[in-house]
């Protein structure tokens, strides 16, 4: 039987400030970060805290007029993955609340309530993009395509259905699930659309949008190192759970994930001046493969162990919390309004 978890209560005097387990154990609720179980947890939380930026603050003065130009392809598909991007963040905000509460560990509920503010703005972010760049009517067509567009339902239906049974039937199984497909999100479900705004970028396109979703990416990367932490070590305080039909359960995730990205990609990218699909597809078994030993397990695609799209290197793939722009080669830094939007200076 899975050992059920039950929400965590606020203050337990009685019990040490020093968790006893990361589910399902023991702890006062009084976070002392110089006395953890897991002390290099701190260092998570140094690295995550240490992302803070604000959506508006980005300039998108240049985007605003640019927008109307772009070919219809590009407009299209542009809406379209802001739209994914916005389905995947809203729940991410509640997911990461949920694990928090579940967690007898008050460095995790700490860490986890970051990682949440962080994904709500996230999802603020594609909202700002929307309103500054199209209309109302379209920026709420965007906004829908989580809920109609079929090939993106499809794409996103294992992870509703984790996620949905983590908050119905929480568990130590079910929790471990839910980080699987946390670390899947973040390390991999993004990664065709942010090419696709990076890939704009280097052709000197929406560059105030690549600049906001360079800085979602860096937290993202963030984000899946502490999961993927917490994912191996949550697995080896219950090896009950460490077995042979887990680990098949997680490869054969990944390689249904791995499926509905590329068919996502092929979809949304087809005909996108920049992108080749072949590559794309290479990119994303290359990103498959990474997560995977960020989890503590093997390469499921032996091919792709180096990232073959060359390009994007100068975007994602570093942890050292450095972005460069493609055609500049230098460091991204913000440009700040002054009034919303930059309106001002249309």
């Amino acid at each position: 039987m899975p050992k059920t978890l039950d929400k965590v209560a606020v203050l337990e005097p009685l019990n040490p400030n020093k968790s006893t387990a990361l589910f399902g154990g023991k702890a006062s609720g009084i976070l002392n970060w110089n006395d953890l179980a897991y002390p290099h947890f701190y260092n998570h939380r140094e690295q995550i805290r240490a992302l803070f930026w604000r959506a508006s603050e980005v300039d998108m003065t240049q985007d605003i007029k640019q927008f109307p130009t772009l070919p219809e392809k590009e407009q299209d598909a542009f809406l379209k993955i802001i739209g994914l991007l916005a389905t995947l963040d809203g729940p991410q905000t509640d997911i990461a609340a949920r694990i928090g509460h579940y967690s007898t560990d008050p460095s995790v509920k700490s860490i986890m309530a970051t990682i949440a503010d962080q994904e709500s703005e996230h999802n603020h972010s594609y909202a700002y993009v929307l309103s500054s760049v199209t209309s109302f009517d379209r920026q709420n067509e965007s906004f829908e395509t989580g809920r109609k567009d079929e090939v993106l339902l499809k794409r996103n239906e294992r992870i509703m259905q984790v996620y949905n049974e983590f908050a119905l039937n929480p568990s130590i199984e079910n929790v471990l699930k839910a980080m699987v497909y946390t670390a899947l999100l973040e390390g991999l479900f993004f990664y065709s659309g942010f090419a696709f705004f990076y890939n704009m970028a280097r052709n000197q396109k929406m560059v105030g949008t690549s600049t906001m979703i360079s800085y979602i990416n860096r937290d993202e990367l963030q984000h899946g190192r502490f999961i993927s932490d917490l994912f191996r070590a949550t697995l080896a305080e219950n090896p009950e759970c460490n077995t042979a039909e887990f680990t098949d359960w997680v490869y054969g995730q990944f390689r249904h994930s791995v499926d509905q990205e590329m068919n996502w990609s092929r979809y949304v990218l087809d005909g996108i001046d920049g992108i080749d699909l072949i590559e794309m597809e290479g990119y994303i078994k290359y990103r498959a493969n990474k997560m995977l030993r960020m989890l503590g397990l093997s390469e499921m695609y032996e091919d792709y162990v180096d990232n073959p799209m060359k390009w994007i290197r100068a975007y994602v793939d570093n942890f050292d919390d450095t972005k460069t722009d493609f055609f500049e080669q230098k460091s991204r830094q913000y440009t700040k309004t002054s009034d919303l939007n930059g309106f001002d200076e249309l």
